[in-house]
């Protein structure tokens, strides 16, 4: 616990607490705070076993980070942690990646072309912002490619609605469907919209996971719906809890109040919430080795057009 407190002092926004009760964070690393050029998300989720016997078990997240790249950086964290066996290393890591980042700014190679993200915006009026958040037609802007072998399957399956939160006046509530291909989800998301409050939300934010059994892979996509980064958020909470074959929507109303980080651990607590009420985790210990053995992902086509 001092550790976190310790990493959330330092770090301050760049850290974000994903799932409190499960130890999972994330943060934020970047060569250059005011201008930076090359950016990395460390994910990690401290056993009970750490930092005495078991290292943090972890995910390097970057669109640009490959191959040996990536195998390079792995091998460094490692190795960071076979010299502090019992020591608290998170810091020690976080400033390896900083250091591998700077060194990389250096080289003659440009940056990746990422648009930077902004933070939560202040508005004057919330139904201004329900108004500008809503697409025109939420469900008509999905265009997804179910052409590759999947089930034609009518049905739409039943959705489960959690409890809500509420802080500061904005609302949180999640809701869960169990979903076997992309056409399902597109039908879940048109009847959530048929909901008048559901679609008057100021964001729906989503994420699905759907194991391929023939290819052992994932097929999994998210969307933010204007909360920059949420959607990414919500399924690495999902990769990491290991759950398969489901979708959850989280609606969150603004109620005029900022919330800062505070509004990412809300969505990721719904969410947790209702897929621990409907059995879809497995225990720590489960969801680490899948985590090993399903590292083949499969993203939705749809993702690329964002």
């Amino acid at each position: 616990n001092e550790e976190i407190e310790a990493m959330a002092a330092i770090y301050g926004e760049e850290w974000c607490v994903i799932d409190d009760c499960a130890k999972i964070f994330c943060i934020r690393i970047s060569d250059d705070i005011d201008d930076p050029k090359w950016t990395l998300c460390l994910q990690v989720m401290l056993p009970n076993e750490y930092p005495g016997t078991a290292p943090p078990i972890y995910q390097l997240n970057a669109p640009w980070l490959k191959g040996q790249e990536r195998v390079d950086l792995s091998n460094s964290l490692e190795e960071i942690y076979i010299q502090n066996i019992g020591e608290s290393i998170l810091y020690l890591w976080v400033e390896k990646i900083r250091d591998v980042l700077i060194q990389k700014s250096q080289m003659t190679e440009p940056g990746p072309d990422v648009k930077k993200k902004t933070e939560e915006e202040d508005v004057e009026c919330e139904d201004d912002l329900i108004l500008a958040c809503q697409p025109e037609n939420p469900v008509k802007a999905l265009d997804f490619d179910i052409s590759e072998n999947q089930p034609e399957i009518e049905e739409l399956p039943p959705i489960d609605h959690g409890i809500p939160i509420t802080d500061r006046r904005s609302t949180f509530q999640a809701h869960l469907a169990p979903v076997v291909c992309p056409k399902q989800v597109k039908m879940v998301l048109a009847k959530l919209y048929e909901n008048k409050k559901i679609a008057s939300a100021t964001h729906n934010i989503y994420a699905y996971r759907i194991y391929c059994e023939d290819k052992q892979t994932f097929l999994q996509d998210c969307e933010d719906d204007g909360e920059t980064a949420a959607g990414g958020r919500l399924l690495h909470l999902m990769e990491i809890l290991n759950v398969r074959n489901v979708m959850v929507v989280v609606s969150r109303w603004y109620g005029g109040i900022l919330l800062g980080p505070d509004r990412f651990k809300h969505i990721n607590n719904c969410a947790r919430n209702i897929l621990v009420e409907k059995n879809y985790t497995s225990s720590p210990e489960e969801s680490s080795k899948g985590l090993g053995k399903n590292k083949k992902v499969k993203k939705d086509k749809k993702r690329n057009e964002h």
